[in-house]
């Protein structure tokens, strides 16, 4: 997400036309008026490619009226984003969702997709939704979810909470972070936090023994935190490092509810080599349930 004036970003969003799809563009047009972004609003769909089996199939012929009605609502979104001061173009792309979104995104050479965590399918909150979860994993550029449920409201963003376990993904995301934050104004914050915790067939140990190995943790932790933040600091740009002992979605979800942030960005697999084709389980549980939207970054040749 460079953010240079000779330069201008795409941002892909997808809509459905769900709720949670109108959240995701009204995050984006936010976003994208802070950046000069301009977008790509997207809605895929294909006659093979219903989002769900409960969905009744229609005759053919009925599609061509189906797509008809699908662009007028694209440019009536379009129209507000437009309103709003953004300048945006329409996608109608016959395609399954996932794929479609995806190739707009490459054409386009996006620096950020956008998409609700679940779309019209009905996906319960606790699980991710398969379009999202599917862009997440497979995305080559940062993916912004957003869900409305969550209550909170498009607005500038200011800080942003990035749970770092120190490894590659984790600092792409911290990067990605500072450049959302590069824009001109004050009280822009990153807030980094390592959560860490004690294995369970540790507890039989002697209490002192115990104590001195989550105290050698802590400051092991801190220290590698201070360092992180110091190479993000910047004019305009105030950087926080925070330890805690705990569960991680725990402390990560707990953490971002304290200090407000609007936003959390973090990796899609840790420390841990899980592969591209599963979500780390850190990453789902936020991104399915933070109070805020949720960036995720990956590396590029992870697989």
């Amino acid at each position: 997400m460079e953010h240079a004036a000779s330069v201008k970003q795409t941002f892909v969003v997808a809509t459905d036309f769900s709720a949670d799809a109108a959240c995701a563009v009204g995050w984006a047009t936010e976003i994208a008026r802070q950046h000069g972004a301009r977008v790509a609003l997207v809605h895929a769909f294909a006659a093979d490619a219903l989002p769900a089996p409960e969905f009744v199939p229609l005759p053919p012929q009925y599609y061509e009226q189906i797509h008809g009605e699908a662009m007028q609502r694209l440019e009536a979104e379009a129209a507000g984003l437009r309103a709003a001061g953004v300048d945006v173009q329409c996608e109608l792309v016959l395609s399954h969702p996932v794929l479609g979104v995806l190739d707009v995104a490459r054409r386009h050479g996006a620096t950020l997709i956008v998409a609700g965590t679940r779309g019209r399918t009905g996906w319960k909150r606790a699980l991710l939704g398969s379009t999202a979860g599917r862009l997440v994993r497979d995305a080559t550029c940062p993916v912004l979810t957003v869900h409305c449920q969550d209550g909170s409201r498009p607005r500038p963003l200011r800080t942003i909470l990035v749970p770092t376990d120190f490894s590659e993904d984790a600092a792409l995301a911290a990067d990605a972070a500072a450049r959302l934050l590069c824009v001109p104004g004050d009280g822009h914050k990153l807030v980094l936090l390592h959560a860490y915790r004690v294995p369970l067939e540790a507890m039989h140990l002697p209490a002192s023994v115990l104590m001195d190995a989550i105290r050698k943790t802590s400051q092991e932790a801190q220290a590698s935190l201070d360092d992180l933040a110091a190479s993000l600091r910047r004019p305009g740009l105030a950087v926080e490092a925070v330890a805690r002992e705990g569960y991680p979605p725990d402390i990560v979800l707990e953490h971002a509810a304290a200090i407000g942030a609007d936003l959390i960005a973090m990796g899609t697999h840790g420390r841990s080599g899980i592969g591209r084709a599963v979500l780390g389980s850190t990453a789902e549980r936020v991104v399915a349930t933070a109070t805020c939207p949720v960036l995720t970054v990956r590396r590029a040749h992870a697989a």
